[in-house]
């Protein structure tokens, strides 16, 4: 074995392949038909969007867990610790499975050079084989037409909402990211797409392809009745479903997704109302608007998009406020910053930008200098990371104040430790 270390191992990955993102399937589909991966045995559900593929992927999960169903779960980034990433019946997969996983992988791609999301998709599926899961829930790292997930065919294919990120490498327009996301959908099987106002790319996909596409607002529908909703599909009725979320309601669009994945797979993996009902009143998703109580509010939310910001901003407006937000900041450098600049400064009052511990973080002086260049120049501080930036915050609160951690999971992550919030 290369190493015995999960963080040895961590550290060559990342070093290993020339750069950090490198789309396309062939390097990552040759290592696992090495490894014999390619005709699982499994059921998979494949998903991919811009904004809401962990917390639809933690449902999904977490439902067919509870109903006795063996579930393995492939997601990123991680928050606290790379184990988060890959978990089989809910619980995180050991180190020791990790580091095996590893070198197995190692072992059959010769001399084939993998990225560090490669890696972890391969020692996700090895670990799913070994233990002997009945369904996979995998989901995609950037994109999906060309991301590493996208190696197997998804039995089923879950498209979360669709808008600008990774403009870069995806597109400038919902409709070219939507052209992306839809390629994990395939011929003849069935997808769900949660987002009501879906791209016509991807429309135009499921029909080119023989997919049989069903679409929030058009195939099946929500309606929330105070603390509690309804979900409609045909002549399917739910009702007096709990709220996944009581301050996110960003979530029942996920929930309803995940719903009529379920919906389509009941055949095959059956599941009791009341073991959705039963689900839903539990979930809590560390780092999506998760608000912490203490000696003043603090919100911990992984937004760092356009999108996912302004959810953050209509969120934070329902708590009705009485005081000042503090925000603390940090971005990675491929991110659209002025957007989510923008989006946040609309109730935004005090901002306190960090820089990222991480090669792909952004510098503090880059984000200030983007505040500058938008007008915002009072009110705001910069801090090496978010340890300084919240021992400085928490030095000026008043009453009626809170504390809002964003832009990024590594800086949600770096406040978690902070404050030694568990999940």
């Amino acid at each position: 074995m290369r190493f015995h270390s999960l963080t040895d191992w961590l550290k060559w990955q990342e070093e290993l392949h020339f750069t950090e993102v490198d789309l396309g399937l062939e390097r990552c589909g040759k290592v696992a038909r090495r490894m014999n991966l390619l005709s699982p045995e499994f059921f998979i559900v494949s998903i991919a969007g811009t904004n809401g593929k962990g917390s639809s992927a933690n449902m999904l999960e977490r439902i067919l867990c509870n109903a006795n169903h063996k579930i393995g779960t492939f997601t990123s980034p991680h928050l606290l610790r790379y184990n988060e990433r890959i978990r089989i019946d809910g619980e995180e997969v050991s180190d020791d499975s990790l580091c095996h996983a590893f070198d197995w992988t190692d072992q059959a791609r010769g001399d084939i050079s993998l990225t560090y999301f490669e890696f972890g998709t391969l020692a996700a599926l090895e670990l799913f084989r070994e233990s002997g899961v009945e369904l996979a829930i995998l989901e995609v790292g950037l994109g999906g037409r060309l991301d590493a997930v996208n190696i197997l065919d998804a039995d089923v294919a879950l498209l979360c909402t669709i808008d600008l990120d990774h403009e870069y490498l995806l597109g400038n327009s919902r409709d070219q990211i939507g052209y992306e996301k839809a390629g994990i959908m395939r011929s003849n099987h069935p997808a769900v797409c949660s987002d009501p106002i879906t791209p016509q790319s991807v429309i135009s996909h499921a029909l080119e392809n023989d997919t049989e596409l069903k679409i929030l607002g058009r195939d099946f529908t929500i309606e929330i009745n105070g603390d509690s909703w309804i979900w409609k599909s045909d002549a399917k009725v739910l009702s007096d479903l709990p709220k996944p979320s009581l301050l996110d309601n960003k979530q029942i669009q996920n929930a309803a997704g995940v719903l009529k994945v379920l919906d389509i797979i009941s055949d095959e993996f059956p599941v009791e109302l009341e073991t959705i009902k039963a689900s839903f009143k539990k979930y809590q998703l560390p780092g999506r608007f998760q608000v912490i109580n203490r000696e003043v509010p603090i919100v911990l939310d992984v937004a760092h998009n356009r999108q996912s910001a302004e959810g953050l901003v209509e969120n934070l407006l329902q708590l009705s406020i009485c005081g000042r937000i503090y925000l603390v900041i940090g971005m990675l450098k491929t991110k659209n910053h002025r957007l989510v600049i923008e989006t946040l400064s609309k109730i935004v009052e005090f901002w306190y930008v960090v820089s990222i511990e991480s090669d792909g973080g952004e510098g503090k002086r880059i984000l200030c200098n983007e505040l500058s260049s938008l007008g915002y120049t009072a009110n705001v501080e910069s801090a090496d990371n978010v340890k300084h930036a919240l021992e400085t915050v928490y030095g000026r609160l008043q009453k009626d104040d809170i504390i809002v951690v964003t832009g990024s999971f590594l800086t949600v992550g770096a406040a978690m430790k902070w404050l030694k919030v568990e999940h």
